[in-house]
């Protein structure tokens, strides 16, 4: 087996791609390094550069490296600048989908994994997200990835694919510190970001309809998302009439408030208060996963807690901010 993996230079793609390569497997990554970075990569991986909007790229890479499944993580993901920018998100996370099971489909390729998003629930009125959840996303980037899931499932019973789409829940950590989230987009390193300036951590909104009036989110380890990518991935080869979708995350709610006095605490920045900033457009009040469903197809788990992921988070942090 050959995985080809998109968007593996970036802070998940690299996990995704580590945890493939210690289970044995032979993978090859295209990315077009707009956020990744080919030095977080195991000298051994082979790199093409490319976009997921080339097909020539794509159907070379294919062929040269006699891909038999697909890992596409590759997209734009940022929600507030989904709302600024739809268009942009549509034509990257939409038609580069599109163009990827394209070529997909013309090289024989029978094996599809997606890289979805709790995004696509919107606000859900439960304590618990299953996959039987109603999804009415909040955000262009919510429908780019609930239109994508669409597609996989279409052209996968359209064409003999296996397939399998993955919600993944709020990502933080590293594996090493090496592979932290370079990033300043997701909460943990945005408070670290804040916490190095001397300033106090930003909170937005704290009006919500939860305990603490922060959102509720459910954190969950990189480390958990590239196993879960690689059992994913062996339940296609054992399964090729599988069509999963399949949340990926633990099933405890932390909020937003209680997220930042860890990371306070654990960065040694002890006393420090968050600063209450305006709610972001397209944030949802509480979104926590049901993991029910990946358990039982895929015999899948989390790992670790949130101040695990904190943890390594930082350590990555300190590597990048020696300061």
């Amino acid at each position: 087996m050959t995985w080809m993996i998109t968007g593996g230079a970036g802070y998940i793609g690299s996990h995704v791609v580590k945890a493939l390569v210690d289970g044995g497997e032979r993978v090859v990554v295209v990315d077009d390094f707009s956020t990744g970075d080919p030095a977080r990569l195991p000298a051994a991986v082979p790199v093409e550069r490319g976009s997921v909007l080339d097909r020539g790229t794509l159907d070379r890479v294919m062929r040269e490296y006699a891909v038999d499944g697909i890992v596409h993580i590759a997209a734009k993901k940022q929600v507030a600048e989904s709302v600024e920018r739809p268009l942009w998100y549509y034509r990257e996370n939409v038609e580069g989908l599109r163009t990827v099971l394209e070529s997909a489909v013309d090289a024989g390729v029978r094996r599809f994994v997606f890289s979805s998003s709790a995004a696509v629930y919107g606000m859900p009125d439960v304590d618990l997200v299953t996959e039987q959840t109603p999804c009415e996303p909040m955000s262009p980037y919510g429908e780019t990835k609930l239109a994508g899931e669409w597609l996989v499932n279409a052209v996968g019973r359209a064409h003999g694919i296996a397939t399998a789409s993955l919600r993944y829940f709020n990502v933080a950590g590293a594996a090493s510190p090496g592979l932290g989230d370079p990033g300043v987009f997701n909460l943990v390193p945005m408070v670290f970001q804040r916490l190095e300036r001397g300033e106090p951590p930003l909170v937005f909104g704290d009006d919500y309809p939860t305990p603490d009036g922060t959102c509720v989110r459910d954190y969950i380890h990189v480390e958990d998302i590239a196993s879960a990518h690689v059992a994913a991935a062996r339940r296609l080869v054992e399964d090729p009439q599988a069509a999963l979708v399949l949340n990926i995350g633990r099933g405890e709610g932390v909020s937003v408030a209680e997220m930042v006095e860890i990371i306070v605490e654990v960065s040694g920045h002890t006393g420090v208060e968050p600063e209450v900033a305006p709610r972001r457009p397209g944030d949802p009040a509480r979104v926590v996963a049901s993991a029910e469903s990946i358990t039982k197809e895929l015999d899948w788990t989390a790992r670790y807690d949130v101040r695990q992921m904190v943890a390594s988070a930082w350590e990555g942090w300190r590597l990048r901010h020696p300061r």
